[in-house]
């Protein structure tokens, strides 16, 4: 069930997999999924175009420390010469693996033909897939979904054309575009996608136990999880799935204590990368996933949302723990 997993030339330690999130798997978070056992971390979606450009955000995205490794840059374009470039002109970065983004639901990046609505262009899709592969040494590997909509379902067909240009794997959400991140995740649209190709299949959506593992290997054969928003104030969830599949017990859920030093050596990350003045602000959302569920919680996010430094963030969660 959890094992290594070979992604072309790349093995990784086990097949539980961070899945790449914007504005969530940047390199701090990364870091601490890490220590609690991902096999692989995905960093935040980069745009081939904003490298081309030389948008001084990518610096930050594209940032990669020696401690994360295996890790999987994602890129996202609709220009498969744009794409393929970049991907050479980078390739000497520290990363592992190079996935391209063909599941991304927003709306301005889909108006962009990029994302999910290459769903839409299958024959573009392969040519992007294609000519990144022929540019690079490193194993490429796709992200898509179930399909555009309901009515669009071409995950088996994108997947055949993904392993026809050369993709080392392929990672499936099993929710349309039209879903966004809403209802239930079709599993067997990954089982479908498992069947057709010979490449590792990765399945991705409503990951959020160590039983939802279990399950989705049962239903799909798919050969490794990837795990989105189960991580989400949870980088615990690793060594969670770990620890039951190595001793088929449940770690317990960490105490509230131990979730605010997670939450405030997070936010020493954050300020450190990103400078005090961002830092103390993004770790806002990820304070309310870490607390939710504690009793009093709701309150304790209102007062989070306003603070402007560590120290009163201490000074709040050290009251809230008494």
């Amino acid at each position: 069930m959890i094992k290594p997993l070979q992604i072309g030339s790349v093995t990784l330690p086990n097949n539980l997999i961070l899945a790449p999130m914007a504005g969530v798997t940047d390199l701090p978070f990364r870091l601490l999924c890490k220590e609690q056992g991902a096999g692989l971390l995905c960093m935040e979606m980069v745009s081939a175009k904003a490298i081309l450009y030389k948008n001084k955000n990518t610096k930050e995205l594209l940032t990669i420390d020696p401690r994360e490794n295996p890790v999987s840059l994602q890129l996202f374009g609709s220009d498969p010469d744009i794409v393929a470039g970049i991907a050479h002109q980078i390739e000497d970065r520290p990363f592992d693996i190079l996935d391209i983004n063909m599941g991304c639901p927003v709306p301005k990046i889909v108006n962009n033909g990029e994302g999910s609505a290459l769903m839409k262009n299958p024959k573009l899709a392969g040519e992007i897939i294609k000519k990144t592969v022929n540019a690079v040494q490193k194993p490429v590997t796709v992200k898509i979904r179930k399909g555009f909509d309901d009515d669009h379902v071409n995950a088996v067909e994108m997947a055949k054309i993904a392993e026809d240009a050369g993709a080392a794997a392929i990672a499936v959400h099993g929710r349309t575009r039209e879903q966004y991140y809403a209802g239930k995740a079709d599993w067997d649209i990954i089982r479908q996608v498992k069947e057709a190709v010979s490449i590792p299949v990765i399945g991705n959506g409503d990951l959020l136990t160590p039983e939802d593992v279990t399950a989705m290997k049962e239903q799909t054969g798919c050969d490794g999880f990837m795990i989105a928003r189960g991580a989400q104030g949870n980088p615990w969830i690793f060594r969670q799935i770990l620890h039951y599949f190595e001793t088929g017990e449940h770690l317990e859920k960490p105490s509230f204590a131990e979730v605010t030093q997670m939450i405030l050596r997070h936010a020493r990350m954050l300020m450190d990368f990103k400078g005090d003045y961002i830092g103390i602000r993004e770790i806002r959302k990820h304070a309310a996933w870490y607390t939710a569920g504690y009793p009093h919680s709701s309150q304790l996010r209102v007062k989070i949302n306003e603070v402007e430094s560590y120290e009163e963030l201490e000074e709040l969660l050290t009251e809230a723990d008494k």
